[in-house]
């Protein structure tokens, strides 16, 4: 293999950022876990809380 083969097979392996999860067949690095789990959080919560202004006090 020459030098220049060597560095693009070099260069196109991915290299994982930080901690890496595994379970089962999925894989995926801490923070993009974390950050979908804020995701589905914030969505839950947008599901939940009511709309400012919703309730009206006199009844209309």
């Amino acid at each position: 293999m020459s030098t220049e083969s060597a560095q693009l097979a070099a260069a196109a392996e991915p290299t994982p950022a930080g901690a890496v999860v595994q379970w089962g067949f999925l894989t995926i690095t801490a923070a993009n876990l974390v950050t979908i789990l804020l995701m589905i959080a914030v969505f839950v919560l947008a599901v939940l809380l009511p709309f400012p202004g919703s309730h009206d006090e006199d009844g209309q």
